[in-house]
């Protein structure tokens, strides 16, 4: 795998100094904020505040909804709320149901089963559904390209809303029902992920009936759970969203996230957007991938402690179920991804396979090779398939330049599912391999990591480290701040976590900072005691009761500049090409 590319944006010193002026923050910060695209110092505040925040009258038509809503909540009709087997599905099932009961409404759930219903809303699900009394199905986190199953509900005599926010069909065609989506509404924030859309519906409902809306704050646990767990841009409405969502889970009162953050060994007072994306999340997904999807749902529902521990427990023994299958199957997939040799695309298939857990392992291997993955779990008659992408390549596009291949595919540009025939598998992969030779170029194809300060090791200390805090949460368009270290060597390597990590100190400056490095078998990326450039993220490290600086070393390289050229490639150069040490 090639050594990512460092890049270093222009960073004029005459905006980084306004922001030091104007916003009292460190040299460090102000070069994060101007490298960032927050040169303006209202700009800046504002984004540090995360406080943005619209109306869900923003929607356009929610009010064919909410009308809708009210009238079947009124006459004690049947709503079934109907959503997905993934945290972002069950988290808008949830919060939907929650509201909509608070006002009196007779509400039942329905989660899809990932192997015996599939993705999404079907015509077999509807006639269930109308067979067990359903007047009104309101849709969560899918169903925006379910056009014929939305008119099957509409024939069997049910009214329908749909909630969504994937992509529509290519064919331009939508359902024919009230529609509440970030896009398609003109909402502000187009990118808010299924909770969040479910959230401000139930909050236009409440507004309806002379409610507050701000009582339902206290579902911000779920829409932060969620939001994190679907990956979208942290910036805008979503940040604070999040903020505010992870204030909600410290002092959540709902038995399941309580029992939940338990047995994943985190702390309330300490939870953070790493909590809700590595250990809560992959939880409430095993549900849906290996076992009865509705579990996650039950736990966060369920009104009772001693419930709530018991399904704490069975998901996360499925999480360890989880992790056991993909670890055998990312090492299968990387057999065979080193038999294709050198390709723009991979697409991986095989018998045994878990349909449940392939999208995992095809993220994992888009990240370690930086290119497209789509992995197929094969079975009789045909596959299901997960993929994943890079920044450069939009995946459903791709998918959509293969559809003569495809049973079924849906999803967004850096995630997508598939079903397929078999004997189609071999074609489908020549076609989507193809379609990524015309769309991606040589420079698409190298991992950059981007650069959003250059810092001496005086500056490494607990103020910079807290500091820095205050541009979380972090995640996709918001990623983690990556800290160049200039004049730096490491030194007092020692092995740590069964040989797995690396604990080390940084020399930078006549200072030394605590530095660590995952996943390197115990070894460092450069010789002791030599000239380095290194990328690290900064972070304060509570253990113990203590609570100190450290550094998580991400890339390091030889030195091939002078230092004091580093400061001055950062400013005038827009990229610096560097190799790692093997």
């Amino acid at each position: 795998m090639q050594a990512p590319r460092f890049e270093i944006p222009a960073c004029p010193a005459a905006d980084v100094q306004r922001l030091v002026r104007d916003l009292r923050v460190s040299g460090a910060l102000g070069q994060v904020l101007v490298r960032r695209g927050l040169s303006d110092p209202g700009r800046a505040q504002a984004f540090l505040a995360a406080s943005e925040e619209h109306s869900a009258s923003a929607f356009d038509g929610i009010d064919e909804a909410v009308t809708l809503v009210l009238e079947h909540v009124r006459d004690a009709q049947r709503i079934t709320v109907h959503g997905d087997y993934d945290v972002d599905g069950v988290c808008s099932t949830a919060v939907l149901a929650r509201a909509l009961r608070r006002l009196g409404g007779d509400v039942d759930t329905f989660i899809p089963d990932r192997a015996g219903d599939g993705y999404g809303l079907s015509e077999d699900t509807v006639r269930r559904l109308a067979a067990r009394g359903t007047r009104l199905l309101i849709t969560v986190d899918c169903a925006i390209t379910a056009v014929e199953a939305v008119d099957a509900a509409t024939q069997l005599g049910m009214r329908i809303i749909v909630t969504d926010h994937h992509a529509p069909r290519d064919d331009g065609m939508l359902p024919r029902a009230p529609i509440v989506h970030p896009v398609l509404c003109g909402y502000p924030c187009a990118d808010l992920c299924a909770t969040a859309v479910a959230y401000k519906l139930a909050q236009a409902v409440w507004h309806g009936v002379g409610r507050d809306a701000r009582e339902l704050s206290e579902d911000l646990d779920l829409v932060a759970l969620a939001t994190v767990a679907d990956a979208v841009p942290l910036v805008g409405e979503n940040r604070s969203l999040v903020r505010r969502g992870l204030q909600a889970l410290a002092a959540t009162r709902k038995p399941g996230l309580q029992a939940l953050m338990s047995v994943a060994g985190v702390s309330p007072g300490a939870i953070g957007e790493r909590s809700l994306g590595f250990a809560l999340a992959p939880r409430l997904n095993a549900a849906g991938r290996l076992h009865r999807a509705d579990a996650a749902l039950e736990l966060i529902l369920t009104d009772s402690q001693a419930r709530a521990c018991e399904v704490a427990a069975e998901l996360d023994r499925a999480n360890c179920e989880r992790r056991q299958l993909e670890r055998r199957i990312l090492f299968q997939a990387e057999a065979k991804l080193a038999e294709q040799g050198e390709r723009m695309a991979y697409v991986l298939a095989a018998e045994g396979w878990h349909a449940g857990v392939i999208g995992i392992v095809a993220s994992r291997l888009s990240e370690r090779h930086h290119r497209p993955v789509v992995l197929i779990a094969l079975g009789e008659g045909g596959g299901k398939g997960s993929g994943r992408s890079i920044e450069g390549f939009d995946l459903l596009a791709g998918l959509s330049a293969c559809a003569e291949h495809l049973l079924r595919f849906g999803g967004h540009r850096a995630a997508a599912g598939i079903e397929i025939e078999r004997d189609r598998v071999e074609p489908f992969a020549a076609a989507l391999c193809a379609h990524a030779e015309h769309a991606l170029a040589a420079a698409d194809m190298v991992a950059v990591e981007r650069v959003d300060a250059v810092v001496g090791g005086d500056e490494l200390g607990m103020e910079l480290a807290e500091e820095l805090r205050s541009l979380a949460p972090f995640g996709r368009a918001n990623p983690a701040v990556s800290l160049m270290v200039s004049e730096a060597s490491f030194h007092d390597c020692r092995p740590m976590g069964e040989g797995k990590h690396a604990r080390f100190s940084v020399h930078s400056r006549g200072s030394r900072t605590r530095a660590v490095a995952f996943g390197t078998g115990g070894r460092l990326p450069a010789h002791e005691g030599v000239p380095v450039q290194a990328t690290f993220a900064l972070e304060v490290n509570e253990w113990a009761g203590m609570a100190e600086p450290r550094l998580v070393l991400r890339h390091a390289c030889p030195a091939p500049l002078e230092p004091a050229a580093i400061g001055a490639a950062a400013e005038q150069q827009d990229e610096l090409v560097l190799f790692a040490l093997p």
